[in-house]
């Protein structure tokens, strides 16, 4: 009789991995998402009827078969029906980074399609609410011009406060925070990197006033690192970061199916199905 070689574990198949829960979560701002952002952009953008284009970088020795080339960059861009919106799935191509979060969606608008100079860019890192992404998305292309600035900073304050969202004492009038103090949006200086048209943005000495631009991010544990993080440009409209803003700290429940880590013990959720 022949004896099974590791007699410690069992002769029969291991049960199948279950299937994570899908659970309905809140608030949203803390709800990351499930590590499906490109997919949650690119279905919404190809609902709205852009074009997608795959854009691939590589190397090609002498003689090397094409199948054989070593791509070391492949980014995917998505264009609207005008030309004058676009995204750009930044990921994979090593991009600069935010708050120390790589940025994963650059979303850029321009006023002619002759001109190949974005007027605005603004910039997304991985665990954006993929809801939040979508919604300045579909603003975004609802807009017949979408660099003529429209309104002021009082749309996104407003926004915000109008879900509970509480403004900071010392700065009412371009800083606002949701009530447990994780997730902020604020109007101030850019960061470094961050492109936008107007050459004020760029050229301004250190004694000289800055031209503001919007910042958002959810920090679950002061000091211990990002959520995700968002930065708008000094010349993107404040409508649509108001859209961006009212998605944000909406009270409505979102389905997910992985949690973050970091705010795990946060979020409200309940069985979805």
């Amino acid at each position: 009789m022949e004896a099974p070689l590791h007699p410690d574990f069992p002769l029969d198949p291991p049960a199948p991995i279950s299937v994570p829960s899908a659970y309905w979560v809140g608030p949203r701002h803390l709800a990351g998402y499930d590590g499906r952002l490109y997919d949650a952009v690119a279905d919404t953008l190809a609902g709205l009827g852009w074009t997608s284009l795959t854009i691939v970088r590589g190397r090609q020795e002498p003689d090397e078969a094409p199948e054989d080339r070593q791509v070391l960059r492949s980014t995917v861009l998505h264009i609207s029906p005008d030309t004058l919106r676009w995204a750009q799935w930044v990921l994979p191509d090593e991009p600069f980074h935010l708050g120390s979060l790589p940025i994963a969606w650059q979303v850029s608008a321009r006023t002619d399609p002759s001109s190949p100079l974005a007027q605005w860019s603004a910039y997304f890192t991985p665990d954006v609410p993929g809801e939040v992404l979508a919604d300045f998305l579909a603003a975004l292309d609802a807009r017949n011009q979408p660099a003529v600035p429209l309104g002021g900073p009082e749309l996104v304050l407003d926004a915000v406060t109008a879900h509970g969202w509480l403004r900071n004492i010392d700065r009412p009038d371009g800083r606002v925070m949701d009530p447990t103090f994780t997730s902020h949006i604020r109007l101030g200086e850019v960061p470094p990197l961050i492109q936008d048209a107007d050459p004020l943005a760029l050229v301004a000495e250190a004694d000289e006033a800055v031209l503001a631009g919007w910042q958002a991010w959810a920090e679950p544990v002061f000091g211990a690192g990002y959520l995700w993080a968002a930065s708008f440009g000094a010349s993107v409209p404040h409508d649509l970061v108001a859209a961006f803003a009212d998605s944000l700290s909406s009270s409505a429940p979102v389905l997910r199916r992985v949690l973050p880590e970091s705010t795990r013990d946060r979020l409200l959720r309940a069985p979805a199905g």
